[in-house]
């Protein structure tokens, strides 16, 4: 009988939880269909803003903005399908492929909010008149160079089969959700004070401040619950969060580093551009 890191202690808590990873309700039951229910709703809304864009400004291309709201809607979506056919998707063999099912959103995850670190990045270079020109080439080849590496670590757990191969790819994630958790820090903070800053006072400066001070921390503490969670599970097999017999803590991870996350910035974020030209809203190129 399999127990989590997080209920390690000994007990009622300790019993409890045995009990939900021996259970056959709990591993059949609906704690996958909530998951995959609550990344179609937040896949849904995501869609649903990206179309409310684009009916306000279409003549504006694909800005960040759109490329966020879509890559949201992709990645959720895809969560929804994998956790709607979990019974097939977590008992695929081998366990490259498995992993490569499971991984995929999660570097699709990462590239869509480390989207937001860019754009509050050519905010900050722009008002500080610093050069800006180097930061898209450099997300990238930062993005470039993490799935090409995440596709090596696949090849070498198919050709290896080796536990030390998955180790590698938990830790790679860690590192991975470290270094988000860290640029949004940087530039969050950044903005967050040359906001604070800003001489002139008005409501459009004080939202603007909420704004990215709430969706800073969030995203923060989402990719750090991240990091903790996959570099625990590198060196424990009971913390592994993508398996069968750990449908609550599957519940508990997923809520916290992606779902509530993901709703709670479409929430914040939910404001569309005004139709005139805006310079914090620019096409990419």
């Amino acid at each position: 009988m399999r127990k989590s890191f997080l209920f390690s202690y000994s007990g009622g808590a300790d019993d409890w939880w045995n009990e939900i990873g021996g259970s056959k309700q709990w591993q059949s039951g609906p704690t996958y269909y909530i998951l995959s229910a609550s990344y179609a709703l937040v896949s849904l809304v995501a869609l649903v803003q990206l179309v409310r864009i684009q009916l306000r400004v279409p003549e504006y291309g694909w800005t960040i903005q759109k490329v966020f709201h879509l890559m949201n809607f992709l990645v959720n979506g895809l969560r929804a399908v994998l956790f709607g056919l979990y019974k097939s998707v977590l008992l695929i063999k081998p366990k490259a492929l498995e992993m490569l099912l499971m991984d995929l959103p999660g570097l699709l995850f990462f590239s869509t909010y480390t989207l937001l670190v860019l754009f509050w990045a050519e905010i900050y270079h722009q008002a500080r008149s610093l050069p800006t020109d180097k930061l898209r080439p450099a997300y990238y080849i930062i993005n470039g160079f993490i799935y090409f590496t995440q596709v090596c670590i696949w090849i070498f757990i198919r050709v290896s089969r080796s536990p030390v191969a998955v180790e590698a790819a938990r830790i790679f994630f860690s590192v991975i959700s470290f270094g988000t958790a860290l640029g949004f820090l940087i530039y969050g903070g950044r903005l967050f004070i040359m906001l604070r800053h800003f001489p002139i006072e008005s409501r459009g400066r004080q939202k603007k401040l909420e704004e990215v001070g709430w969706v800073t921390g969030i995203c923060c503490t989402c990719f750090l619950i991240r990091c903790l969670v996959l570099a625990v599970s590198a060196f424990d097999k009971d913390a592994d969060v993508d398996v069968v017999n750990h449908p609550i803590l599957n519940l508990i991870y997923y809520m916290l580093a992606e779902i509530v996350p993901s709703a709670l910035v479409l929430f914040i974020l939910r404001k569309v551009p005004p139709r005139r030209v805006s310079d914090q809203y620019q096409p990419i190129k």
